[in-house]
């Protein structure tokens, strides 16, 4: 029960959060964007605040034993640039700066009811499942990894 009451009070903190910064107004993320035009540079003290805040939290967290709700810390172990990461962050960059929405804000955007808003939701939730079930086609069967090659050299 304490893993769901502490993941509901960090999706609230970051939901009001994005809704005081301004990150779930379209126009402001775009007017941020656009670096040509009439420029809002604001959101960049908002991404430089939540860097501070996330830096010092690593730093803390890294220091505990163990996390207060879980057995062990589940870091991540990949820090290899890939062509999933390129095409994952260029898809980002594109729906961000041409419709001005990314999933956090999006989601919490949905309370408004607004049908763009649904309809951005559902195009990712679909995009996401799509994705998923190519990576469960493209994964090699259990049981049965690919044999590594021994190296020339």
């Amino acid at each position: 029960m304490s893993r769901i009451v502490s993941a509901l009070v960090c999706g609230l903190i970051f939901g009001a959060g994005l809704l005081i910064s301004g990150m779930t107004e379209t126009q402001k993320v775009q007017g941020f964007l656009d670096i040509t035009g009439a420029w809002d540079p604001s959101l960049a003290v908002v991404m430089a605040a939540a860097l501070v805040v996330t830096f010092v939290g690593f730093v803390l967290a890294r220091r505990q034993a163990a996390p207060l709700f879980e057995a062990r810390a589940l870091w991540p172990t990949k820090h290899d640039i890939d062509a999933p990461l390129v095409v994952g962050a260029i898809l980002f960059g594109l729906g961000w700066g041409l419709i001005g929405f990314c999933p956090g804000p999006a989601i919490a955007d949905l309370s408004t009811g607004a049908p763009a808003v649904i309809l951005f939701v559902v195009a990712m939730a679909v995009g996401m499942a799509g994705n998923n079930l190519m990576r469960r086609r493209n994964a090699p069967p259990v049981g049965k990894e690919p044999a590594l090659e021994a190296s020339c050299g």
